[in-house]
């Protein structure tokens, strides 16, 4: 039975449809993207982050992108972080562990009764409006015709089921010491446990 849900967000530019490690993607939306190679579709649940790759081609691929890759500072975190507890209230998700990456974000729900596809969109939306409101969107100097901004945010997501205490217990631990592993300090998110 699925106690919960891993769902990994990625900033856009982050992990592109191409990417060498592969990726979720089974298209490639813009055109500049093709010349670095087609969409590297891949089935696995497990993390392909470590993968060997070329550095080089992937970097010179979100060189080509639309708009620079997005990096939260740490600003735009706690912004995020109040979308997602908005988002949360509004649907009586259960936030059971938070990382909030300058490139990616990991966030662990406990079960609901939404698909995961409602769920990944109305997080991400709630943390993109909290983002505007609080004037902090990272592709505000970006704005489309109509006045609006770009999402800061790739279209997929990726989301593993947590489908045991032993699996849960591990993903909350993995989410925890995530910014530690990149470098950075721990994270405490009020309302969400940290250890």
């Amino acid at each position: 039975m699925v106690l919960a849900y891993h769902f990994i967000f990625s900033a856009y530019g982050f992990w592109l449809p191409n990417d060498p490690r592969g990726s979720w993607s089974d298209t490639i939306r813009r055109y500049e993207l093709l010349r670095f190679g087609s969409a590297t579709k891949v089935s696995t649940p497990r993390s392909l982050a470590g993968t060997p790759h070329n550095v080089d081609l992937r970097v010179r691929a979100k060189d080509a992108l639309m708009y620079k890759p997005v990096q939260f500072t740490g600003t735009q975190a706690r912004a995020i972080y109040r979308g997602f507890v908005i988002a949360a209230a509004e649907a009586e998700y259960r936030l059971l562990a938070l990382a909030i990456l300058p490139d990616h974000t990991h966030l662990l729900v406990g079960r609901h009764g939404y698909h995961i596809d409602r769920i990944a969109s109305h997080l991400k939306s709630k943390a993109t409006r909290q983002l505007n409101i609080e004037s902090l969107h990272p592709l505000s100097a970006c704005p489309r015709s109509d006045g609006t901004f770009p999402s800061p945010w790739s279209r997929n997501y990726w989301c593993p089921f947590v489908d045991s205490e032993k699996y849960l217990r591990q993903a909350i631990s993995y989410i925890n010491n995530n910014p530690i592993k990149s470098g950075l300090p721990r994270q405490s998110w009020r309302g969400i446990p940290s250890g």
